[in-house]
């Protein structure tokens, strides 16, 4: 069971390129952190739209030989993270449905709070699922509105969705970029030439050559065509709100959102850390590896600790690494990490990471460290204490087994074995990024009605 959130999935599209699927393809490949579960792609050529999709890494899906029979000059493609593991009816999108006069490719990020409701509904006037997913409730209710065109069923069908959501979809005539009215999902527009490109992290801009315009708006719909693009909204109550792990956790160093680049939004809640909670007598400061290195070297400049690489991660052992025994199955961390003893041993050690779910990782890893010599460990963590689930995307554990939830500082530093524990502050968190983010993880303050989830232990505002 993994100490730390799951990942959610990863959305790249491209409209009039005659090498659409080789650019998705490296594309997709800059957001494969996003999801390692499944990946898959639909290609348009002229009026056909083809779909390829699998389980697992998108190099185990699709391989090169596989890329040049696939024609065309647009598509859109997806990397699925699947809660709970990939199960029989977890779709591996983007899916597509065939009418019969035209076709539908749709994939998306993030997850609604009223799917439950929308589904029931749906099924009481005859609707079949084949699966769970979000995409292939929005296509049921695209195709129920019966409006006169397919904008104005659109944006219809997105008013009735409540959460955190990013879409892209797919016609013989359009590609479709839409994301929820708070903003909660990421999703950025690009231009390569003569040809758009929406992604879910400004990364797979930079990887396919394209140039960075804008990210798309909270409440907005985005359509491109052969004749250009154009924008409109499906509701006029958007505020933004955008989910605060994306910046502590999921999204790559390199990528910039709303403007803001990553890597340097996490250094300064290094920084901001050091000045919240100082270590006297500290005497190197090192970072969990990877996503605790940013605000590792922020809180040694502003410290002025030194920062080291006391943890290597061994990167060899990964999705597809299957120890054999339940003795070498409990020791993974001991497995992925190994700590650099001249670094450590004999001295006061100063531990940065990005958040804590669970606590087994950094918990094994303050072991590690004590066994290997450190004479104290401090950790510091670049985000508030992580205390409630998420409805939006991101795969949490229940309350029960976040250790940050009902528990003390001083409980959760014995927990540790640590010799302290400090978080930042969800001020120091906002000032950090520079804008206003979701932090309900952190304090329960959901932006939306959870409408399918009554009697949970939130604090909701609506």
């Amino acid at each position: 069971m993994s100490s730390k959130i799951k990942h959610e999935c990863g959305l790249f599209g491209i409209w009039n390129n005659v090498e659409a699927a080789n650019l998705a393809y490296y594309g997709l490949h800059s957001l494969q952190h996003r999801g390692q579960d499944g990946a898959g792609m639909v290609v348009k050529n002229g009026d056909v739209l083809t779909r390829t999709n699998g389980r697992g890494l998108l190099t185990e899906v699709i391989n090169s030989e596989m890329l040049t029979q696939m024609k065309g000059t647009s598509a859109i493609a997806h990397v699925l993270y699947a809660p709970g593991g990939m199960k029989r009816n977890t779709a591996v999108q983007p899916l597509l449905f065939n009418f019969d006069k035209s076709s539908l490719a749709i994939c998306n990020n993030g997850a609604l709070v009223n799917a439950n409701s929308l589904r029931y509904k749906l099924e009481e006037y005859g609707s079949i699922f084949q699966t769970t997913c979000i995409s292939e409730l929005l296509a049921h209710i695209i195709r129920r509105s019966r409006l006169v065109t397919f904008v104005e069923s659109l944006k219809r069908a997105l008013s009735q969705i409540h959460g955190g959501f990013a879409f892209l979809l797919m016609t013989q005539t359009a590609m479709y970029a839409a994301r929820d009215p708070r903003g909660l999902r990421p999703l950025v527009l690009g231009k390569r030439g003569d040809s758009y490109v929406v992604a879910s992290e400004s990364c797979a801009l930079d990887t396919v050559g394209a140039v960075y315009v804008r990210d798309v708006a909270p409440g907005e719909i985005i359509i491109i065509n052969d004749d250009g693009i154009k924008s409109e909204f499906f509701t006029s109550e958007r505020s933004m709100a955008l989910c605060g792990m994306e910046f502590i956790y999921i999204a790559r160093p390199d990528s910039n959102i709303e403007g803001i680049n990553v890597h340097t939004s996490r250094k300064n809640a290094g920084i901001i850390l050091a000045k919240e909670s100082p270590t006297p007598g500290a005497e190197v400061v090192i970072a969990s590896p990877d996503t605790g290195i940013s605000a590792a070297i922020g809180y040694a400049e502003a410290s002025g600790i030194p920062y080291e690489i006391g943890i290597i991660k061994n990167r060899y052992i990964g999705r597809t690494f299957i120890a054999p025994s339940q003795n070498l199955r409990e020791r993974g961390v001991e497995m992925k990490h190994s700590i650099v003893r001249s670094i450590v041993e004999g001295k006061s050690v100063v531990l940065v990471d990005d958040s804590i779910v669970r606590g087994t990782t950094v918990r094994r890893l303050v072991k590690l460290l004590k066994d290997t010599g450190a004479r104290e460990v401090h950790i510091k963590i670049a985000s508030p204490p992580y205390k409630y689930p998420c409805y939006y995307g991101i795969d949490t554990p229940s309350p029960k087994e976040l250790i940050s939830h009902k528990r003390s500082i001083k409980n959760i530093t014995k927990l540790m074995n640590a010799d302290s524990i400090s978080f930042i502050s969800e001020s120091g968190l906002t000032e950090a990024v520079g804008m206003s983010l979701c932090m309900a993880c952190f304090n329960g303050d959901y932006p939306t009605h959870l409408q399918d989830f009554a009697g949970i232990e939130v604090n909701e505002n609506v």
